[in-house]
């Protein structure tokens, strides 16, 4: 009678997730304010559409630096008031509105496969195109739109306020963290622990590159702190390449590595300068040696207060200029497949959801496209547990909204009552999607209640509601749809395992350019791809069977793969330090074996776990690359 396992997954807590309590303290101020204001001017509509405004701008605070943060609040709010403009122009006028929001869902779908903002941006776009054309709202029609910018500026202008209180750049945190995560990885080289601390150093290299190069884009010139952060930031790719070198040969670095490793955080977080103070024990091997190699420069890096600014180059690539990407992803957008896919099934999802409501009387209509809205968009994971967890997660909030909208009289009692209903939102939106839908559900229902005056006649139609949208998504938007209940890793892995085959041919192949920046530059776009690919096999794991039993099969050459680049990158650093080339013929038949392990893992759709090791020279440089492409070639074989 237990639950299956991929509905726990989704119903488990995230573990270790941190309370933001700045945000949660930001949360109640931002929706109760407005409230008390609209209470006190006699307007207690105007002040639940400013709430509506400020919910939107709590929900899209995701980002750490500041000019993330203004783009992540102030660019979807933009959107948001053009989706009330155009719902409100359209409220009651039929079929209309059915064509309207139908042709609003396929333009918000193609822009939630641009990017985070993006995607928000169309989610409030369709959000509030649905709730403008199913609610009455103020007079004349810009005035919606007002009050919800207003609310989302009151909530930029909160997060604003720390800005001048904080003495240390977002951008110099988040290469720290790389520093402590580098650490930790050093620290666990030899052990279990090492391939779950590699990922938290792929994950903070990805964060920290991210903020660093968009915030130098913004500039036609240099900046000084962004030229020194990136130039710490580049020196401590040597540290983590030499620790596939050590662990490979299943090595224990002594303490005294991780800890100095450590001290770099703290002088960068803290931007100290001067000289550095290095006490490290004498290395022993070509990978303890360039441990020791990278450790020591990255000390005088990390200590240095002007770098040369034409020396340092962008690991991953300088962003191209505004204009330029806008053009690029706009050109993207319309002649993507997966786009017109994605939104032509969010636009048929909505458009039943709007004809069904318009044949049917539905109480409170409007909930049935919100629900589809919600449960269709694509970062969340699996339509088909978002579906089931939307469900869960809404009786939930009801539990908690129908004792309040029971027993709270419509006036003053709301804005306390909002204080502590606010707060649990950003509380209990990290510990996963239906913990979120259990928050907004009750902030929802109390604003929409101060516009229908229902009171406790709003949470039955409301559970209603969610179910026939849930309904619609799983039979328009999942069964008709194969690549929805197909598991797509096999083609991502078999990509990055090409480009491995490139980046050994890089890294070995004689007559070479042997750029090692170009090196660096293919192992992080790997290393971005094969994330990319356990985000995929996280959200599959989430289907039921047999999808997610599937996704189980690939978890093993996910690993395998992964363990591929480590064991490439051991070798040349091993090569970088004393040891001898490989001979050519070897590593053609590293690069052979490896394509044709794409071309393998291209043609499989069921794969059965084998293990094997091959015999061979076991001081060769390339032996640990050879065992690790051997056992993934086992594991990639069909099954009988």
């Amino acid at each position: 009678m237990a639950p299956p396992p991929w509905l726990l997954s989704g119903l488990r807590p995230k573990p270790s997730t941190p309370i933001a309590w700045a945000g949660v303290a930001r949360a109640s101020v931002s929706l109760a304010t407005p409230l008390a204001v609209g209470f006190a001017l006699d307007r207690p509509a105007y002040g639940a559409l400013v709430s509506m405004g400020a919910l939107s701008g709590v929900i899209g605070d995701t980002a750490d630096a500041y000019r993330m943060r203004i783009l992540n609040i102030a660019v979807p709010q933009l959107f948001g008031a053009l989706g009330i403009m155009l719902g409100t122009l359209v409220y009651g006028t039929g079929w209309g509105a059915v064509a309207a929001l139908t042709l609003v869902g396929l333009v918000s779908g193609m822009m939630s496969t641009i990017g985070a903002v993006a995607s928000v941006s169309g989610l409030l776009l369709l959000l509030n195109a649905v709730v403008g054309a199913g609610l009455p709202m103020p007079q004349p029609w810009w005035v919606a739109p007002l009050l919800l910018t207003v609310g989302g500026l009151f909530v930029l202008t909160l997060t604003l306020l720390a800005w001048p209180l904080r003495r240390k750049l977002p951008e110099r945190v988040a290469v720290a963290g790389t520093y402590l995560a580098v650490a930790d990885l050093l620290a666990a080289a030899g052990t279990d622990a090492y391939e779950e601390r590699r990922q938290a150093v792929t994950q903070s290299l990805n964060t920290s590159y991210d903020l660093i190069l968009a915030r130098r884009a913004r500039y036609h010139g240099r900046s000084n702190a962004m030229v020194r952060l990136l130039a710490q930031l580049n020196v401590v790719i040597p540290l983590v390449e030499a620790a596939p070198a050590v662990h490979v040969r299943r090595l224990r670095l002594p303490d005294e590595i991780p800890a100095a490793v450590r001290e770099l955080a703290v002088a960068v977080e803290e931007s100290r300068t001067g000289r550095p103070e290095l006490t490290l024990p004498a290395p022993d091997s070509p990978a303890t040696r360039a441990v020791d190699s990278a450790l020591r420069h990255a000390a005088v890096v990390v200590h240095k207060a002007d770098p040369d600014p034409y020396n340092v180059d962008d690991r991953l690539g300088r962003p191209a200029v505004l204009g330029v990407r806008i053009r690029r992803t706009t050109r993207d957008m319309l002649f993507s497949g997966a786009s017109w896919r994605y939104g032509l099934r969010l636009a048929l999802c909505i458009g039943l959801a709007q004809a069904l409501t318009s044949l049917i009387l539905v109480p409170r209509s409007y909930w049935v496209a919100l629900t589809v809205t919600f449960v269709l968009k694509p970062d969340f994971g699996s339509v088909f547990s978002r579906a089931v967890l939307r469900s869960v997660g809404t009786a939930a909030g009801l539990v908690i909204a129908a004792p309040v909208l029971a027993a709270v009289p419509m006036g003053w009692w709301d804005v306390p009552v909002m204080v502590v209903l606010a707060a649990l939102i950003p509380a209990l939106t990290a510990k996963g999607y239906a913990f979120q839908t259990a928050a907004i559900t009750p902030v929802i229902l109390l604003l929409s209640d101060l516009l229908n005056h229902q009171g406790f006649h709003l949470v039955w139609p409301r559970f209603l509601d969610s179910l026939i949208g849930c309904a619609i998504v799983l039979v328009a938007g999942y069964l008709l749809w194969p690549e929805s209940w197909h598991v797509r890793i096999g083609h991502r892995l078999a990509d990055a395992v090409a480009e491995i085959a490139d980046y050994v041919a890089c890294a070995f192949e004689p007559g070479s350019s042997g750029d090692r920046a170009e090196r660096v530059r293919a192992r992080r776009r790997i290393y971005r791809d094969l994330s990319v690919v356990r985000s995929e096999f996280q959200r599959a794991l989430t289907e039921p069977p047999p999808v997610g039993t599937r996704a189980a099969a690939w978890w093993p050459l996910v690993v395998a793969v992964e363990r591929i680049v480590d064991a490439t990158t051991a070798a040349r650093v091993r090569v970088n330090h004393g040891a001898p080339e490989p001979p050519p013929a070897e590593v053609a038949e590293v690069q052979r074996q490896l394509r044709e392990l794409a071309e393998g893992i291209r043609a499989s759709e069921i794969l059965v776990e084998v293990r094997t090791e091959l015999p061979g020279d076991e001081e060769g440089v390339l032996a640990p690359l050879r065992q690790e492409v051997a056992a993934a070639r086992a594991i990639a074989s069909p099954q009988p």
